[in-house]
């Protein structure tokens, strides 16, 4: 399933760079949801990306960590229930991060956002909850970092940058996909939990 997903986002990724009328019909816009009731822009905005950095990006994180995420689930829940569980784990990152921006922006017709941040923020901390003692290597640092040490940075600088606006890169969506990939992955199987602090302090 992951790959399926990677392969769909590149491909729709792809020719929207080339088609206009594609990318403006399928990126995130909460003015147009709300007055147009173009619902889909809930969904359609994560197979959009900026250009071809923001898409390599996105989907070099998602393959890292998805194939775990969706072979921990297939473990634990069997086939079936695993890639549902696995595909409501996106597809909810998808919508749910966007949820705050829709709020916020639903009178600003000029605000849009494209891309899957906010579902591979969701994805990378179910796996941290899978796995918190897990390396993660990110740049400039020079050595691994625990990942959910990861995970902590990771929350409380995307909520400060969020509130700052000074960029252009979706914070909020990192902020919140990444809320719903615990909330979800416990919720799915609350003794996750447990898992959790046992790797970490049994």
């Amino acid at each position: 399933m992951t790959y399926a997903i990677i392969i769909l986002t590149v491909l729709i990724s792809i020719a929207a760079f080339n088609n206009e009328e594609l990318f403006q019909r399928f990126r995130f816009n909460a003015w147009l949801i709300k007055e147009k009731k173009q619902s889909w822009r809930f969904f359609s905005y994560a197979v959009l990306h900026a250009g071809w950095m923001h898409l390599l990006v996105n989907m070099f994180v998602f393959f890292s960590f998805g194939r775990f995420v969706e072979q921990a689930f297939i473990q634990v829940f069997g086939i079936g229930q695993g890639l549902l569980y696995f595909v409501l784990l996106y597809v909810g990152g998808v919508v749910f991060s966007t949820l705050y921006d829709f709020n916020q922006q639903k009178a600003n017709p000029y605000y849009n956002a494209v891309g899957a941040s906010g579902a591979v923020a969701a994805v990378l901390f179910s796996s941290i909850l899978l796995e918190p003692v897990n390396s993660l290597f990110i740049f400039p640092i020079p050595f691994p970092v625990p990942a959910w040490l990861f995970g902590v940075l990771y929350l409380v600088y995307s909520a400060y940058m969020g509130k700052k606006e000074a960029d252009n890169i979706g914070h909020n969506a990192h902020f919140f996909g990444a809320i719903f990939g615990l909330a979800f992955t416990i919720a799915i199987k609350p003794s996750f939990v447990e898992g959790f602090i046992f790797q970490l302090f049994g």
